[in-house]
């Protein structure tokens, strides 16, 4: 007598042969790499009112072909807009090109993108360094944080998405 588990291998093993060979069967092939990626960094952890904070923010093309447009929205974070003694503002911004730092506009909360400058070849970065100044009459004993959403898209016709992604906070000391 046959066993019924031999013949539902059997059935199995059929099922897997005919789908493998009209191509429907999962292939091992290798992840695509995340097209675009987006980190920050600050020059400092802390800062006192009057002072100021480097945020820098990079991204980088992770895919084999041209980012031709970003477009970034910063914002502060919810714990930020709670603090209404915080006063601060982005005063410069400058890109960091291959013949050296180039200003750019669009300081403030909106509309980052452009500031990237042209295109971005594969497995390069732009880096776009706003300057962040606390108001010498800000509060203190709080932090200032902002979050991030960015849209890139690729010479290819693909678009990529992402965040929110966070800032490194800054603490504002008292002296």
């Amino acid at each position: 007598m046959r066993s019924p588990l031999m013949r539902r291998l059997g059935l199995s093993a059929g099922l897997a042969l005919v789908l493998a060979v009209f191509g429907l069967a999962p292939s091992a092939s290798a992840a695509d790499p995340a097209p675009a990626k987006l980190t920050f960094a600050t020059d400092s952890a802390t800062t006192t009112p009057g002072g100021t904070v480097n945020l820098s923010m990079t991204i980088t093309n992770n895919k084999t072909y041209d980012v031709w447009f970003v477009y970034q929205t910063i914002e502060p974070t919810w714990l930020t807009t709670q603090r209404p003694d915080l006063k601060y503002g982005f005063t410069g911004c400058s890109l960091a090109t291959v013949t050296g730092s180039t200003p750019c506009s669009g300081t403030g909360p909106a509309d980052l993108g452009t500031n990237y400058g042209a295109t971005i070849p594969p497995g390069q970065s732009r880096t776009v360094t706003l300057t962040l100044q606390v108001a010498a009459d800000s509060g203190c004993n709080g932090n200032i944080g902002f979050y991030s959403y960015f849209y890139a898209e690729f010479s290819d016709s693909t678009s990529a998405g992402g965040g929110p992604i966070y800032t490194p906070e800054t603490r504002v000391l008292c002296a």
